[in-house]
């Protein structure tokens, strides 16, 4: 979150600057050199400095690749569920999204995800994971278990109640311990 509002700012803090450096050459213009108010009809362009266009074209670079690294190369958070007591568990951060995104868990072991909601948005009011029949409320600043038991292996998605927020369980075949390298 706080990596976000970092980003955030830095961009609001480029567009506030460039508007205000165009802004200022337009100010600087002698009156004759204004365009006319009259309307001719026809486009007319403004000149500006080399370094203004270079500044927008840079700004608007880095913000494309701010969305290309955002949605295509930003990895998800995954976590192996550790096992206490029989059961994996596995506690989920509700703060802007899920973290970790992707769980990964063993078949036939029950689960026990632990929801800590930090974030008052009413879209991460409750959490669903359809392929175990689950919709719960997540009350804010509480943390709410929901068990279950995957049966097969596969991807399993859990979303908010708006389906905006996603994460994925990773359901894994079991594995069977090795003594002296062989299977038992």
């Amino acid at each position: 979150m706080m990596k976000q509002s970092a980003i955030f700012s830095s961009i609001a803090t480029v567009s506030i600057l460039l508007g205000i450096t165009s802004g200022g050459t337009i100010a600087k213009m002698a009156h004759e050199e204004m365009p006319s108010t009259e309307p001719t009809g026809e486009f007319q362009p403004i000149d500006q400095p080399l370094w203004v266009k270079g500044a927008v074209t840079i700004g608007g670079l880095g913000l494309i690749g701010l969305e290309l690294w955002w949605f295509v190369f930003s990895q998800p958070k995954s976590r192996q569920a550790a096992t206490q007591e029989g059961i994996q568990e596995v506690t989920i951060t509700v703060d802007g999204g899920y973290e970790p995104s992707q769980i990964v868990v063993q078949v036939g072991h029950p689960v026990r995800l632990n929801f800590d909601r930090k974030d008052p948005n009413h879209c991460l009011e409750a959490v669903q994971l359809p392929d175990f029949h689950i919709a719960q409320d997540l009350p804010l600043n509480q943390v709410t278990a929901i068990e279950f038991t995957p049966d097969k292996p596969g991807r399993y998605e859990f979303t908010c109640g708006m389906n905006m927020f996603r994460g994925v369980i990773e359901a894994q075949p079991a594995t069977t311990p090795q003594v002296n390298g062989v299977q038992g």
